[in-house]
């Protein structure tokens, strides 16, 4: 498989892990109101396929746009950037 054509990419929290080959990651940006100027916390929980089911919560994960893999999973696990030290 090519890496060429890598689409989106996004960086974010796991959530759950309570599915199998499945994780929920939620990514938070930041955006400027258009009227205000202040910014504001905008958030979309994303799932995303972790195939070896590596990632707990709490982890920071990176994802990467690829192909529907179900109804909701069009995203899967590139990367985990660091670990949750929670017990």
């Amino acid at each position: 498989m090519s890496e060429e054509n890598v689409g989106r990419t996004a960086s974010g929290t796991v959530v759950s892990n309570k599915m199998d080959k499945t994780i929920t990651v939620l990514v938070e940006r930041r955006v400027k109101h258009p009227l205000y100027g202040k910014y504001i916390k905008r958030s979309k929980k994303i799932h995303a396929h972790d195939e070896e089911n590596v990632c707990g919560e709490g982890d920071l994960v990176t994802i990467t746009e690829t192909r529907q893999i179900s109804k909701s999973k069009s995203w899967k696990l590139t990367s985990v950037d660091r670990k949750s030290t929670a017990i």
